[in-house]
């Protein structure tokens, strides 16, 4: 049978934005239900019509007006007759509860009829014997739940069985809202509006249990009710996604009907659409299936992208087509300034079907391309390890093109050295700790995990670096002491010391804890560099690249990995939110990341008394309004980073802040309006120091070090001290877990982290 003839099925109904109540044909009609009062069941089916209306499935003319002559009937038992006369025939169950609260379910009329990728709506009637008042629940081993949201656990329980995806097509719901009640309505006769969503085409058995709570269920499975599906094909919908020079590309879409509802359903998407997006990535030429209808579409692609929207229809036919094209508010790349993200899984935190196996670098790298991602870095972690790890080879992944980079790498997460801190090790050439073969085999703290990373070429730092470092404090600096009792940059305050750490990781936990320990150790004279990323999907599952690095490239060349990633270890490199940037910082004219002073990397080497003139180029992109759901929030909670908290007032401004050792020492406004400004800063120090850019909270530049008469930095006693009562907090937090074998190595690097401290303590200038 071809496609389009069986769509055609009898139908009592029209079918409105792709739903439909069908009847299907020689069906039996229902037993009339007697001794029902009539003034409350009209009532309650004037509510029901009310629901149809609202969801886009209506009556039909004929049915509303058999319904009103049936309000109207001198007789109220001819009436409450006539009432089921028009609506049974679009009951797909009966369900019946007994004086004792038994639930039993027996088949109605309706078609067995469902839409590919959309909605059917159907009634259910309700013989309420026992005048219960609770509600009325469906559920179907069909629809269970395909995922399961992590919980934070390193080790998240797996919710589905890879087998088991195939039987997990169908989406149930009763409508619980107005014009309806969530609860029954006690009286022996009302009926449900009951919501059908099927992910697949063709024939589908379904099981469809009704109860009114725990123990309601009838004996004997009488509650259940197995149905025979035929889901009529959806129209495939091609998509020619065209970037600003017209080229075909990738684009992120969000599809909506016209009761906000989103497709394809996200409960029953499989990869490379995953269930925890509103949006799907779409190759040009590539499709989606949507029923016939009107949609609200949502495209972009990133955050250097304009958000569009327009409204679409979809015809009843085999196949349609729809133009989308692209508009860019910003260009970095153009500047030479390459996008990536550091941090992104393809597995664990319970986020796939398999949080033990995940998705496959094809649907990743989807992913990377509708970001505009120039650089996406995959690690395998702890749940995934020994299925992720496969995909690591030390080389740049096939799928990669000149402009969009994929590389498999490691975070260290869920493995014994978890306690004191994740990490990121990027340009690995292999993958696995010398001597082990099992997770369980890693060494049970960080420094020599960071250590063997460096020795192989590697560019390594810590992931999430605010967890454990938590404070209330709101601004910057602050001297509070965190407790080092989590998995981010905790034991950082020892191993920068032994230069074993590249960078630590910022925009996925609250700014303050991030940056605090940074600036501290920068103020001790430590060069370590900061870095974007997402955790993506642990902390941040909206998408890829919210949390982003810009790394400066040779313009018009394609992107080179090695490039990249060693511009993270020089801080040729700013992070930021995606919506807020600061390229082209220099001081003296030596450009961030540039190498200074005896060839190292921004370093500036001035006399006591001279002048700095520090430019960096603005750009950033506020909405005309502001977004209160978003500024009113406090610091600790999400999205940690974002334009919108930098808001000055209603204005579209934001304060672009020189920071002098951590202190703002100049401030200009600038308007966010996505355009790219220069923003000059003159200033002389006193002392060697280290001088860096920032919008706070959503952008940060890395710092360039000036040694003022070859003296080294040590901008504060506070900071030293600080410092030094930290490596024992974190000893403290940290060393229960340091395997015995281990501990007096370990207890030998923290000793050598605090006479570093204690040095530098004596050689700082007060505050």
């Amino acid at each position: 049978m071809s496609a389009l003839s069986r769509r055609w099925i009898p139908l009592l109904a029209l079918i409105v934005s792709g739903l439909s109540l069908a009847v299907a044909q020689g069906a039996e009609p229902l037993s009339v239900i007697t001794d029902v009062e009539a003034q409350p069941l009209y009532a309650q089916a004037r509510r029901v019509a009310e629901t149809l209306t609202l969801l886009g499935a209506p009556f039909t003319a004929e049915q509303q007006q058999s319904l009103e002559a049936a309000y109207a009937a001198p007789d109220a038992a001819e009436g409450v007759a006539a009432v089921q006369a028009v609506l049974d025939p679009l009951c797909l169950a009966v369900v019946n509860i007994n004086p004792e609260s038994r639930v039993k379910v027996a088949e109605g009329p309706a078609a067995r009829t469902l839409e590919e990728q959309g909605w059917r709506l159907f009634l259910v009637k309700v013989v309420n014997e026992a005048g219960v008042t609770a509600p009325l629940r469906v559920t179907s081993p069909n629809a269970a739940p395909l995922y399961k949201r992590s919980t934070g656990s390193a080790s998240p329980e797996i919710a589905v069985k890879p087998q088991d995806v195939p039987e997990r097509w169908l989406d149930v719901a009763l409508h619980e809202t107005q014009p309806l009640n969530k609860n029954l309505s006690g009286l022996k006769l009302e009926y449900r509006v009951l919501q059908l969503y099927s992910r697949n085409v063709g024939r589908q058995e379904a099981k469809l249990a009704f109860d009114v709570g725990q123990g309601t269920q009838d004996l004997g499975f009488r509650n259940e009710l197995n149905i025979l599906f035929n889901s009529e094909p959806a129209v495939e919908v091609v998509l020619e996604v065209l970037d600003v020079d017209g080229t075909p590309t990738t684009g992120q879409f969000v599809f909506r009907d016209t009761q906000g509802r989103i497709y394809p359903s996200m409960t029953r998407r499989l990869a490379p659409d995953f269930f925890f997006h509103e949006q799907i990535y779409r190759h040009s030429g590539e499709s989606v299936h949507l029923p016939p209808g009107k949609y609200h579409v949502t495209y972009t692609r990133g955050p250097e992208y304009m958000i569009e929207e327009r409204e679409i229809e979809v015809p009843d036919a085999i196949s349609h087509r729809e133009s989308f094209r692209l508009h860019r508010w910003i260009h970095l790349a153009n500047i030479g300034w390459y996008s990536g993200d550091h941090h992104v899984h393809a597995a664990g935190c319970a986020h796939y079907e398999s949080p033990a196996e995940g998705v496959q670098p094809v649907d990743m790298m989807r992913h990377i391309l509708g970001e505009d991602l120039n650089v996406g870095c995959v690690l395998s972690w702890g749940p995934c390890w020994y299925f992720q790890k496969q995909y690591f080879d030390g080389q740049v992944h096939h799928l990669s093109t000149e402009d969009y980079l994929m590389r498999y790498d490691v975070e260290v997460s869920g493995f014994p050295s978890s306690h004191a801190g994740h990490l990121c090790l990027l340009r690995l050439t292999e993958d696995d700790y010398p001597g082990t073969t099992l997770i369980e085999e890693w060494p049970s703290w960080d420094l020599p995990v960071l250590k063997w990373g460096k020795e192989q070429g590697g560019v390594v730092g810590f992931s999430h670096s605010g967890w454990g470092l938590a404070v209330s404090a709101t601004s910057l600096p602050t001297f509070e002491m965190p407790p080092f009792d989590g998995i981010g940059a905790n034991e950082y305050i020892v191993d920068v010391v032994h230069d074993a750490c590249d960078f630590i990781s910022a925009v996925d936990t609250p700014s303050v804890w991030e940056l605090s320990i940074w600036y501290h150790t920068l103020n001790c004279g430590y060069q370590c560099r900061i870095s974007g990323e997402t955790d993506f999907p642990c902390i941040y599952g909206e998408r890829v690249g919210l949390g982003r690095a810009y790394v400066k490239l040779p313009k018009g060349k394609p992107v080179n990995y090695d490039e990249w990633v060693m511009g993270i270890k020089d801080g040729r490199s700013y992070c930021c939110d995606g919506l807020t940037h600061l390229p082209n910082f220099r001081v003296n004219d030596l450009g961030v990341g540039e190498a200074g002073d005896g060839g190292r990397a921004s370093v500036l080497a001035i006399k006591s008394g001279d002048p700095l003139k520090v430019r960096v180029e603005f750009a950033g992109l506020l909405a005309e309004q502001p977004r209160e759901d978003i500024r009113s929030r406090p610091l600790d909670q999400q999205p940690y980073w974002h334009i919108e908290r930098s808001r000055i007032g209603d204005t579209r401004t934001v304060p672009v802040e020189l920071i002098v050792n951590g202190e703002s020492v100049a401030k200009r406004e600038m308007e966010a309006d996505g355009r790219i400004r220069e923003v000059d800063f003159d200033y002389t120090l006193t002392q060697s120091s280290w001088v860096a850019v920032r919008v706070f909270p959503s952008a940060h530049t890395n710092p360039v070090f000036v040694e003022v008469d070859n003296k080294p930095i040590r901008a504060s006693r506070k900071s030293a001290q600080w410092c030094l009562e930290a490596v024992d907090r974190c000893w403290g937090a940290k060393s229960p877990s340091i395997r015995d074998s281990e501990r007096a190595d370990a207890e030998a690097a923290y000793e050598v982290a605090r006479e570093a401290y204690r040095r530098i303590l004596g050689e700082s200038t007060a505050d």
